[in-house]
């Protein structure tokens, strides 16, 4: 079970959140979001876990100078972008992650459409403002809309929730993606409740 932590924006919080060996940390690049990275690269620790970078609506040449000035592994799409796009930053050597914003309404048609050209799917809640919303979906859609490939589980995933993922039996399911639940404010992780959630993941680094 990988782990991603996204939301990060300060330096020693983040050389705190990778002493837990977080498989990826994640860095939002929407001015919008009250996580908003606007640090410079330069200030980022070096950390064993690969770097994700999260992208609403932003045209291509921005994200590739982006990705490179802060050293990017993952480019993680969360707004409209459409399947080629996906390709283009693909066959760029870039790793791409697709955020499929769920409700009740989503199909799987909307999954399928990016299976060919994702290295795996980020699975949130839908909500009426960009970004994540704090709150869970109905996981039984996962029924319908996990067979397309490998994802990580996000949405209002919070750390009394180790217990009922490690029950979850869906082969494609990866990891799981946390953010808002293990803040003491936006950007800012509560080691200690990352510490007991990894721990009831069986995922503390020896």
């Amino acid at each position: 079970m990988k782990v991603k932590v996204c939301g990060l924006t300060d330096p020693n919080n983040i050389i705190e959140v990778a002493e837990l060996k977080p498989d990826y940390v994640g860095f939002i690049f929407y001015p919008g979001s009250p996580r908003y990275m606007d640090k410079d690269p330069g200030s980022i620790p070096e950390t064993d876990a690969q770097r994700v970078g999260i992208f609403v609506n932003e045209c291509i040449e921005t994200i590739i100078k982006t990705a490179r000035n802060f050293r990017l592994s993952i480019i993680q799409l969360h707004g409209d972008e459409d399947p080629e796009m996906c390709s283009d930053l693909q066959e760029l050597g870039y790793k791409v992650a697709k955020a499929i914003k769920i409700d009740d309404k989503t199909i799987p048609d909307e999954v399928e459409t990016y299976a060919s050209v994702v290295d795996f799917f980020v699975f949130d809640t839908k909500g009426k403002i960009v970004g994540g919303t704090g709150q869970k979906f109905n996981w039984k859609k996962l029924d319908e809309l996990a067979e397309f490939g490998p994802f990580l589980l996000s949405g209002g995933i919070g750390p009394d929730d180790a217990e009922i993922i490690r029950k979850l039996n869906y082969p494609n399911l990866v990891g799981v993606d946390i953010n808002s639940r293990f803040e003491d404010e936006p950007g800012m992780k509560n080691i200690e409740l990352l510490k007991r959630f990894f721990d009831e993941l069986n995922l503390v680094p020896v």
